[in-house]
């Protein structure tokens, strides 16, 4: 612990350092620290300024309050916005959603307390802005997605999006399997989308998974769909994702327990090959989450959501989402801070690799952690590789 006390007096030092009333003028000194104490390279990596020293109120909305960028050029992860509700079919407002999540986030701390997780102390993480929508063309929107995501994981970069409603997993999906091949995918979602018609169109946000079936983007023998429930326009509505060889949750099978061990059953069916993590906020009960387009009742818990997330640690996890917060639909803003709380999660996950919380025993159990520990001291556990820096 008097490491991270260290570490943390260091970041306060250049936080306080860059601190003026000429807070624009001197905001790099507030999101760029080298951490002296590290035990790891002495390469800088994108800090976000503490609420310690700098109001959560100010300066420009980013997520996280990290810097913006451009693109996505020398970054491990970005975090970037799909503004759209082209697709919905209930209630809009989802274009919306990025936007929120980012002004939400600004609660957002630096540490993750009950993994242990530091990504900031080893990913560079930016965010990088909107893909520029054409919010009167749905197919153009599409091809506007594809290509701005094959620019960015052609940079090695892992994209964590905020939407927009699920019609953008498809157009990413597409640029992801050109990079990766085929990927498995965890679903989470009070729904299946994969739909195949919607009152005459092919593309919308009920069919992005089953365009993405036939177009060979999937390993469906390397899929999970997590939460899947609500009434249905068949008997049963999941027919035709069993029969891909897809694995079907229904929320059924989530109520009263811990996700924990379907996780443990979820990371052994996904193996070692590329995975993307897929998460509609409308999985999440609307007692919780009412801020989406398409709320469904009974769902999943905030806790739930969070271990299924946690359960993907040590996948090789190539991108993730967060859909379809609604904004208008939750004035309390609480379902777009649910939504930035999970995507900080994603990150967790998604670096795990290069993160502290490779070594943390209990960052899926939720169970203790020994006190005395120091979050950047590089500890080996049995059957747990140490990890080279990066």
């Amino acid at each position: 612990m008097l490491s991270l006390a260290r570490n943390l007096n260091a970041t306060r030092a250049i936080i306080h350092a860059g601190t003026s009333a000429n807070f624009f003028c001197r905001r790099p000194a507030l999101v760029l620290c080298v951490n002296p104490n590290r035990k790891r390279s002495g390469k800088r990596y994108n800090v976000p300024p503490s609420a310690e020293f700098v109001a959560r109120v100010s300066g420009i909305p980013t997520m996280a309050k990290l810097p913006y960028q451009e693109t996505a050029d020398g970054l491990d992860a970005a975090f970037i916005g799909v503004p759209i509700d082209t697709g919905t079919s209930n209630r809009p407002g989802a274009r919306f959603g990025p936007r929120q999540i980012r002004v939400e986030s600004a609660l957002l701390r630096s540490y993750n307390s009950g993994t242990r997780a530091a990504p900031y102390e080893s990913l560079m993480v930016a965010d990088i802005g909107d893909v520029n929508v054409n919010v009167y063309d749905l197919k153009d929107t599409c091809k506007r997605i594809r290509d701005a995501y094959r620019t960015i994981l052609a940079t090695g970069c892992i994209p964590l999006t905020m939407g927009g409603d699920h019609t953008i997993a498809y157009p990413i999906l597409q640029a992801v399997a050109e990079r990766h091949g085929p990927v498995g995918l965890v679903h989470v979602d009070a729904h299946a989308d994969t739909s195949d018609v919607v009152l005459g169109e092919k593309i919308g946000h009920g069919t992005p998974f089953r365009r993405c079936v036939e177009e060979g983007l999937l390993d469906c023998k390397r899929v999970v769909q997590i939460g899947l429930r609500g009434t249905g326009y068949s008997a049963d509505s999941y027919e035709w994702s069993r029969a891909q060889g897809f694995r079907v949750v229904q929320v059924e099978e989530c109520w009263f327990k811990s996700l924990s061990p379907l996780m443990a059953e979820v990371r052994a069916q996904m193996g070692s090959g590329p995975v993307y993590l897929s998460f509609d906020i409308d999985a999440l009960d609307p007692g919780f989450a009412p801020g989406t387009g398409t709320p469904e009742i009974a769902g999943l818990t905030p806790i739930q959501g969070v271990e299924i997330i946690r359960g993907c640690r040590g996948l090789n996890l190539v991108g993730c989402d967060l859909v379809e917060v609604s904004p208008p639909y939750d004035t309390t803003g609480n379902t777009a801070l649910t939504g930035a709380n999970l995507l900080f999660e994603m990150l967790g996950a998604s670096g795990i690799r290069r993160t502290p919380m490779d070594f943390c025993p209990h960052a899926l159990t939720g169970g203790p952690i020994k006190e005395g520990g120091d979050v950047n001291e590089e500890v080996s556990q049995p059957g747990v590789p140490h990890e080279p820096d990066f």
